[in-house]
């Protein structure tokens, strides 16, 4: 199991990792989800996907996407668009309600958003778990290098279960509202205390 953190900088250095964890998206949020998203050869991608963005890869030797995450600025502009949690706050998103903050969306160098995190239905129930454990780890690392403090992610409202296990100090920031069925939480990654 291999860890990469592709940026439109060294994409070109991990052959077709990037397009892998596209498809792998549109495999589970299209397919299995049935989610209305935007597809184009295979792929899955939205307004997000821009070179202002990192995506965090848990991957094999030969690059079968195991997991994945996106990381973008709160600071990031394209458009009308900046991330994907201040735009449904704006009401941009019709998807998502805009109640999902109990505040308003930060904007700041050292805040940045965690969203599309995956981890792919081929992974056998048994091994998702270290797999689960090895995203969340790297994408930590990444914010880091970033210099992100604190990460804000849109989850499932079961966290609460299980962040302790993956060594995150975790805060929820908004509701619990239910998308698609399922009860979801904004919820803060908070790495200050983890900065070296």
């Amino acid at each position: 199991m291999q860890t990469t953190t592709l940026s439109f900088e060294n994409l070109h250095n991990h052959g077709e990792l990037f397009a892998n964890m596209l498809r792998a998206r549109r495999e589970l949020f299209i397919e299995r989800n049935k989610w209305d998203l935007p597809e184009a050869m295979g792929m899955e991608y939205d307004q997000y996907d821009t070179p202002a963005s990192r995506w965090v890869v848990v991957h094999d030797e030969l690059g079968q996407v195991l997991a994945g995450n996106r990381l973008t600025p709160t600071t990031a502009r394209c458009g009308i668009y900046t991330y994907m949690i201040r735009d449904a706050q704006k009401g941009l998103l019709d998807t998502i309600p805009a109640h999902l903050l109990h505040d308003e969306a930060p904007v700041s160098e050292t805040v940045w958003e965690s969203s599309r995190l995956f981890v792919s239905q081929r992974v056998p129930l048994a091994q998702r778990r270290p797999i689960y454990f090895n995203l969340v780890q790297e994408l930590a690392k990444a914010a880091r290098n970033l210099g992100a403090t604190q990460c804000l992610t849109l989850l499932n409202a079961n966290w609460t279960l299980w962040y302790k296990r993956v060594g995150i100090d975790m805060t929820a920031m908004g509701p619990v509202m239910e998308i698609d069925g399922i009860n979801n939480q904004v919820v803060s990654m908070n790495f200050a205390s983890n900065l070296h």
